[in-house]
């Protein structure tokens, strides 16, 4: 399992995210600089231990109304190979050095993690404490036979990110997930699996909501 190291990063997850952010088409601040506060996530773990995983909540206060961001990063040791495009920032870690962060919607790596835990293959890890479970992070998959390890590709839009799976089916990221109606979550029609998981907003309560959701290809 990672180990999370108690270190310093520079620049921070925050600080990379600050310049990062506004320049996604699901970005939903003002002009101005987001005013970024930690306010969840989880981890996964890397089977071969090279990659660190996680699914970072960051709430934004710069606008009218708090805003949350879920942000699924890599965290390597050597840049990823083809994947320019997605690279968030480089930081310097305390322990391991050089660290290159990658949107992990594009990363192969957190790409079959994500759909292992869909699948119920791999477990949801806390945060910031190492090996320990994260038993607010849920997950279903409704359907018969396992799932594709990889993704074809991963477009952004104004709602999130999809990844198209091979036999057609999708996984719809929330990027900008909404607390669930009275603390309870319904899947949309069609679904055929998700992700949940919890936040904290600025005044301190505990949110959950999707995260991400299955649908089932054309022939499914």
């Amino acid at each position: 399992m990672s180990v999370i190291h108690r270190t310093t990063l520079k620049p921070t997850k925050l600080e990379l995210l600050t310049a990062w952010l506004p320049t996604r088409p699901w970005y939903a601040g003002g002009p101005g600089e987001p005013e970024l506060s930690k306010a969840g996530g989880f981890r996964l773990d890397d089977p071969q231990g090279e990659v660190g995983i996680e699914f970072l909540v960051a709430t934004d206060t710069s606008g009218a109304h708090p805003t949350a961001y879920l942000v699924p990063l890599t965290y390597r040791g050597a840049p990823l190979q083809g994947a320019e495009h997605a690279l968030v920032g480089t930081m310097e870690h305390g322990v391991l050095g050089p660290r290159w962060a990658y949107d992990g919607c594009h990363d192969p790596v957190l790409v079959a993690q994500l759909l292992a835990l869909v699948e119920g293959g791999a477990q949801a890890q806390a945060q910031s404490v190492s090996d320990t479970p994260d038993l607010d992070v849920t997950r279903s998959y409704a359907q018969d036979g396992p799932l594709p390890s990889t993704a074809l590709n991963a477009v952004d839009d104004e709602a999130g990110t999809e990844l198209s799976l091979p036999q057609g089916a999708t996984l719809r990221l929330h990027r900008v997930p909404r607390p669930a109606s009275d603390g309870e979550f319904s899947l949309p029609p069609g679904a055929i699996g998700h992700v949940a998981g919890s936040w904290r907003t600025p005044d301190d309560a505990k949110v959950q909501s999707l995260f991400a959701v299955l649908y089932p290809g054309a022939s499914a």
